[in-house]
C-alpha cells in the first residue's frame, strides 16, 4: 500500500458524512429505517468508487471466495448467539436493547429486508468501511492501527442509536470484518461475509 494514496481531507469528509448519515438512519424517527441505512450505505460506497477507483472495490466471486465468506458468516452468527447468551445473562437491559434492534424492522416484509440487506447494505457498507476507509488508515497509520481506527469509527457511527447492545454489536463485526480484510487483502470474501449474516440474523434466522 502506498503512502501517496491517502489524503486527508477526503478521508475525513467521508467520516463527518458517515456519522451524520447514521445519525439521521438510527437517530430520526422519520422515514423506513431499512431503506434509510441501505441510501446511506449506497451513497458512501458511491463515494468510495469516486474517490479510489480501485480493483479493490470490485467483487470477484470464485469457489474460495464464497466458501471462505459463508464460513465466517456463520462463525460471526455463532459469536452473536454466544454474545447475546452472555450479555442477557449479565446485563439487565441487553434483552431489551437487542429487542430494540429487531424493532427497528417493524412494518417491513422480511423479504424485503433480506433483499435490501443481502443486494445493497452489506456489499456497500463493505465497500466503504473496510474497502475505502480501512484501506486508507492502513495507508496511512499500518495495518493494526489503521484496522483498530476503521472498527472503533465503525462502532462510533453507531452511538447516536442510544443503543449500548448495537453499538457493541457494531464493533464486534466491524473488528471481525475488518481483520478478514486486513489479512485477505480481498474485499470480496468480506462481502459475501457481511451480506449473508445480516441477512440471516436480521431476516431469516435471528439469534433466539
Amino acid at each position: 500500500m502506498n503512502q501517496y494514496l491517502f489524503s486527508w481531507k477526503p478521508v475525513t469528509a467521508t467520516i463527518v458524512l458517515a456519522a451524520i448519515l447514521w445519525f439521521f438512519t438510527f437517530f430520526i424517527d422519520w422515514g423506513i429505517f431499512w431503506f434509510k441505512i441501505s441510501a446511506s450505505s449506497l451513497v458512501l460506497a458511491v463515494l468510495s468508487f469516486i474517490l479510489q477507483p480501485s480493483r479493490h472495490l470490485f467483487l470477484t466471486i470464485n469457489l474460495k471466495n464464497i466458501l471462505t465468506g459463508l464460513l465466517s458468516a456463520v462463525l460471526l452468527y455463532f459469536i452473536f448467539w454466544a454474545g447475546k447468551t452472555a450479555s442477557t445473562a449479565i446485563l439487565p437491559f441487553a434483552g431489551d436493547q437487542i429487542g430494540a434492534i429487531y424493532g427497528k424492522g417493524d412494518g417491513t416484509p422480511a423479504w424485503a429486508i433480506a433483499i435490501i440487506l443481502f443486494f445493497i447494505t452489506g456489499p456497500c457498507e463493505e465497500i466503504y468501511w473496510r474497502g475505502y476507509l480501512q484501506r486508507q488508515l492502513m495507508v496511512r497509520f499500518g495495518g493494526a492501527t489503521g484496522w483498530l481506527l476503521a472498527a472503533a469509527l465503525y462502532a462510533g457511527v453507531h452511538i447516536c442509536s442510544g443503543n449500548f447492545m448495537l453499538t457493541s454489536a457494531a464493533a464486534v463485526a466491524g473488528a471481525f470484518w475488518g481483520a478478514m480484510y486486513w489479512w485477505l487483502k480481498d474485499i470480496s470474501p468480506v462481502i459475501i461475509s457481511h451480506a449473508v449474516w445480516s441477512t440471516f440474523i436480521f431476516a431469516v434466522m435471528p439469534v433466539p
